[in-house]
């Protein structure tokens, strides 16, 4: 088997100073590997992004890691300077934004942004640049790759946009793609044509990809693995087949019946909020949890048979 691309170990994620400091993401652990996709699922609030931001130093003056290690290809990046997160960001790691529209200046032409991307990091000349960009268009799937670079972003639709963002993000042949909710403002088909383009990136440049979403249709027919996460914490991991076919952890199972299917009635994720005060060492589903019982008052660990772990004491 080889190496993982990325590896979080026990990391943790705080914002805030002092006595005002607040952790949202408590000892996550996971590896991707190249040619992988690896979904991180759960409720808005869970912790996942914030996750992803960590990974590319993007959490603000306010948040920082207060536990664990990040290592990209064996190296650890946990509290690597400034200077270095500027190479790390689409060189080796990319990041694909859930609102195109927004991540995308409106006051430049797609080409233009394009050509910053590949510049920043390596400068072939602004002939070469341009004659790139529109190359990195046309693999994307956009037609007449010249005309469209002279365009700007309010110009194109959303699919498109959504495609120019991950054309940017694989301009350096990163080695770890992250997709924070990719296909949330498109319609179903374009949907599954940017899930279709994601999958041939990443099978094609051997790209490691970390797919997060809240739609588990398509978790279940892009993602390799899958990680489940709750209040800043991993309740449940294993490969799409394991996860989907032999839920293990309540929350898992709820978040699966949640989702729509013909003739049966449509039901929330879980009762209660996902907000609200943390008891210390005690389940933090415990509250919403359909099977709590006496036990459920100490904070279960992941654990479990081969590569399927579930944090509970129900597990089945």
């Amino acid at each position: 088997m080889t190496a993982p691309v990325l590896s979080l170990n026990d990391l943790s994620v705080a914002f805030g100073q002092g006595t005002a400091a607040r952790t949202v993401v408590h000892g996550v652990t996971l590896q991707v590997r190249a040619g992988e996709k690896l979904a991180i699922v759960g409720e808005s609030g869970s912790g996942k992004s914030v996750t992803a931001l960590a990974i590319m130093h993007l959490l603000g003056r306010s948040g920082r890691v207060v536990g664990g290690s990040m290592c990209l290809e064996g190296e650890d990046i946990t509290t690597i300077p400034e200077s270095a997160c500027r190479d790390l960001r689409g060189r080796r790691v990319a990041m694909i934004f859930q609102d195109p529209m927004t991540a995308l200046n409106p006051a430049f032409t797609i080409g233009r942004q394009l050509v910053d991307a590949i510049r920043s990091h390596d400068d072939p000349g602004s002939r070469a640049a341009w004659s790139e960009a529109e190359q990195l268009l046309g693999k994307v799937g956009i037609d007449d790759p010249g005309r469209r670079s002279a365009q700007y972003p309010h110009e194109l639709s959303g699919g498109m946009r959504q495609r120019v963002l991950i054309a940017m993000a694989i301009a350096c042949r990163p080695r770890l793609l992250i997709a924070d909710e990719p296909t949330t403002a498109l319609d179903v088909t374009v949907q599954a044509q940017v899930v279709a383009l994601l999958r041939d990136i990443s099978a094609t440049f051997g790209i490691a990809l970390l797919f997060i979403s809240h739609n588990l249709d398509l978790v279940a027919e892009f993602c390799d693995q899958i990680a489940v996460m709750y209040r800043g914490r991993i309740v449940e991991s294993g490969s799409t087949e394991a996860i989907f076919t032999s839920p293990r952890h309540p929350y898992t199972r709820l978040l699966l019946d949640s989702v729509p299917r013909p003739g049966r009635p449509l039901r929330a994720a879980a009762p209660g909020r996902l907000t609200g005060n943390r008891s210390e060492g005690v389940c933090d589903f415990l509250s919403r949890c359909p099977l709590a019982d006496t036990d459920c008052t100490l904070r279960p660990t992941l654990r479990g048979v081969g590569a399927h772990l579930s944090a509970c004491w129900r597990s089945a």
